[in-house]
């Protein structure tokens, strides 16, 4: 349990002293009553995101110190000025990288392997339309750096990353998703990269039942999954939500609740706005 939700418990009881348990109830620790009563200030930085509603819990609670993203800016306000970093590349691993060149601090091998690792999957190896000269200019930093070469790099790593190859459908759902806030309700949309849809036309109707229940679990307007060919630069769409909603997409119907989406392969500069303009669209009509 969070301390947060035992302090008042704590405080109003009788013992001075409370054992702390680990998951196999052995004790690892002691904690009294000072612990409970004392502040404990917590700052928090936020990287890759800017919208509560996609941060870790308790986040609201706490003082966000900085932020360093490159997708849309949300409404969250902050109690004090703060370091907001946000640019139109397409990966934070760029920006990260091009942190850490500017401040002159070197990157240790392992950390440069995973933003090389980040810029990758952001960009699909710098052919997504969001990608930019900057992400390719990092990321050629780092393969000298890493002495890892991209291209021969990217194919191993959306196979060994495949949720639905791994037989766990529902963390599909759930790996990437992002929430959004519209139009005084939340839309969530989830992202996964595939080598061919193949995996995912067998799992289909346990992905559509997932994401239907994780949509109403978040009382969300619409639940969406974007389902990305990597080789051939092309998506399908899985969405669950009103009908208003899902009678506004234009794109043709694979199967129910299933829209292809011929060279649609980014959820930030593509499929957001789209989804966006639907969503505004079924509220004006």
């Amino acid at each position: 349990e969070p301390l947060a939700r035992i302090r008042n418990l704590a405080i109003s009881s009788q013992f001075q002293a409370f054992p702390v348990q680990d998951a196999h109830q052995r004790m690892v620790g002691i904690l009294s009553k000072t612990d409970f009563v004392k502040p404990v200030d917590r700052q928090l930085i936020l990287v890759d995101h800017n919208e509560l509603s996609q941060a870790v819990e308790g986040a609201d609670q706490v003082e966000i110190i900085e932020i360093v993203d490159h997708h849309r800016i949300g409404s969250m306000t902050t109690q004090q000025p703060i370091l907001f970093i946000n640019r139109p590349v397409g990966s934070t691993c760029t920006i990260i990288t091009e942190m850490f060149l500017q401040h002159e601090v070197e990157i240790p091998k392992e950390i440069g392997g995973l933003l090389l690792s980040g810029i990758i999957s952001d960009t699909l190896n710098l052919t997504s339309p969001t990608a930019t000269d900057l992400d390719a200019r990092m990321l050629k930093h780092l393969e000298t750096l890493t002495g890892i070469e991209a291209t021969a790099f990217t194919e191993s790593l959306f196979e060994s990353g495949s949720v639905l190859k791994q037989g766990y459908p529902e963390k599909a759902i759930v790996n990437d998703c992002k929430v959004y806030e519209e139009t005084g309700g939340t839309f969530s949309v989830a992202q996964i990269e595939e080598i061919g849809f193949e995996t995912f036309w067998e799992q289909q109707e346990t992905l559509a039942k997932a994401l239907h229940k994780y949509r109403q679990e978040g009382n969300h307007i619409m639940s969406a999954l974007l389902v990305t060919d990597v080789v051939r630069q092309s998506s399908l769409l899985l969405i669950v939500g009103e009908k208003g909603i899902l009678k506004q997409i234009q794109y043709k119907q694979r199967r129910p609740g299933v829209f292809d989406l011929p060279g649609i392969v980014s959820r930030k500069k593509q499929l957001l706005p789209y989804l966006t303009k639907c969503l505004a669209s079924s509220t004006q009509g």
